[in-house]
Order: structure tokens, then C-alpha cells, then sequence
């Protein structure tokens, strides 16, 4: 099942390294992970994308939990919850499909940053399946190239 966890940590040296080493121990692919400070320069929030059984999570966030540094540690995959992820790609262009690409733009409510002679350049920030969507409508063009970012998550609601 895939999990989506999220943690508040210390803004401290050595703390990402200490939670990915947490899941290397327990043998467990970490798919994507995010960090910045909160609205707390002190605290920074980290989510931490994997797919495993409960069990595994259960124990993972048990662990972490347990961790010096660790502030909140949570399974969001059991909760409801908010997550968007940013994408940039490079695209490749022509005049003859600029139109049929900046239709798809529109469609996607994607954003044109760049623009070369033979290249596009495009930003979307999304659910993880609108982005693996515009991927996947914009691979036929010719993905020159792409930065993905991750989720970053949070509860829905007043917790």
C-alpha cells in the first residue's frame, strides 16, 4: 500500500540522514522525500513517500517516533489530506505543434517559464496523477528534460 508520511523534525544537522537511515535499516525504498522549515524556523517539516505494508509502517513510524529530533511523526495515508507536487520539463518544439502544445498547457492550467527556439519550458504544481497526466500527454513531443519534486502533504481540516 502506499504511504504517505509526514514528520515534524528539529531543523537540526544530520536529522534527514538519521530518518533515511531509519528506513534503510528496516530495508524500506523510500519513493520520494521533501523537507523545508515550517512557519517555525526551528522546525521542519519532512514527508517521506513509500509503498509497504502496514505492518512495516507501523513499525517505521513507531521507530521514528522514538527519534531524538522528532517532534511528530504521522501514517497521512490513514487520514484524509492535502498533497501537491511541482514538475518542471523541457519540452521540445516546433511551430507546427507550438498550438496543439499550449492547448494541452491549457487543459493542464500549466504554466509556459521558458521559452527557446526549439524548446518549451513548463511548470505544473498538482496532485501526483494530474502530474503524471501532463507527462504523459507531453511525452509524444519529446520530454528533453524534467525536475520532479515530490509530495509535500498535509492533513486536511483544524489538526
Amino acid at each position: 500500500m502506499k504511504h504517505t508520511i509526514f514528520a515534524l523534525v528539529a531543523n537540526r544537522t544530520g536529522v534527514l540522514a538519521d530518518m533515511a537511515n531509519e528506513f534503510k535499516k528496516r530495508n524500506l525504498n523510500i519513493q520520494s522525500i521533501s523537507c523545508g522549515e515550517t512557519e517555525n524556523p526551528e522546525v521542519t517539516s519532512m514527508v517521506i513517500c513509500l509503498e509497504a505494508p502496514d505492518d512495516d509502517i507501523d513499525v517505521i513510524t513507531g521507530a521514528v517516533a522514538q527519534m531524538a529530533n522528532v517532534i511528530k511523526v504521522d501514517d497521512l495515508a490513514r487520514k484524509e489530506f492535502l498533497d501537491r507536487e511541482l514538475v518542471l520539463m523541457k519540452i521540445q518544439r516546433g511551430a507546427e505543434n507550438l498550438s496543439q502544445l499550449m492547448q494541452i498547457l491549457e487543459v493542464f492550467r500549466a504554466s509556459v517559464v521558458g521559452m527557446g527556439e526549439k524548446s518549451l519550458t513548463v511548470e505544473l504544481s498538482g496532485d501526483s496523477e494530474r502530474v503524471d497526466g501532463l507527462i504523459k500527454m507531453l511525452a509524444p513531443f519529446g520530454i528533453l528534460s524534467m525536475a520532479r519534486t515530490g509530495k509535500i502533504a498535509l492533513k486536511r481540516g483544524d489538526d
